[in-house]
């Protein structure tokens, strides 16, 4: 099996090294970080990188592909040798997946048609516009559960001044910056 995770400049490195973490475990599993170009990638904040061993092209056929989210997600959904690609990939890769923000690129590939699909809650009225068992379902097989001391990890239970700050500074708010 071989697991395709996408890069791209200002990436989220949790986005793409926890997939690599965790699926790059499976057994006969060969995991190979993508991108335009061979090489090293920065992350969002600018301090990391990591590196494309392979071009998109050199990886037509992955069987699973995964796209983090990050601040650079907004450039790739113009990007047509990333949306071509991603829509080959699709055609014959067993499992096409996002983390993120990385969602929004799949829909502007036009690959969310008729799925249900989640993302970052600041990018959830712009996903809509592309097309909660599912996500219930990867929490689960992630055994991903939180039980923090704080209760706050949805805009419905934090504290009202902080949703809005972080709304307000959004580059999908239409009166934060883009």
């Amino acid at each position: 099996m071989q697991i395709a995770i996408v890069l791209f400049d200002r990436f989220t490195a949790l986005d793409a090294v926890g997939p690599y973490e965790t699926l790059g475990r499976l057994p006969d599993a060969t995991t190979v970080f993508v991108a335009e170009r061979s090489g090293p990638v920065r992350t969002d904040t600018g301090s990391l990188a990591l590196t494309a061993d392979r071009t998109l092209a050199e990886v037509p056929a992955p069987d699973l592909v995964v796209v983090p989210g990050g601040p650079g997600q907004t450039a790739q959904m113009d990007n047509p040798v990333l949306l071509d690609w991603l829509r080959a990939a699709d055609a014959t890769s067993t499992w096409t997946t996002s983390v993120c923000t990385g969602s929004l690129i799949l829909a502007a590939a036009g690959l969310l048609r008729g799925r249900r699909a989640t993302s970052h809650w600041l990018a959830l009225d712009h996903l809509r516009r592309f097309g909660d068992e599912q996500a219930q379902a990867v929490q689960l097989l992630t055994e991903y559960d939180p039980q923090p001391p704080y209760d706050a990890g949805s805009p419905h239970k934090a504290l009202a001044h902080l949703v809005e700050r972080f709304r307000a500074g959004s580059r999908f708010s239409s009166t934060g910056s883009r």
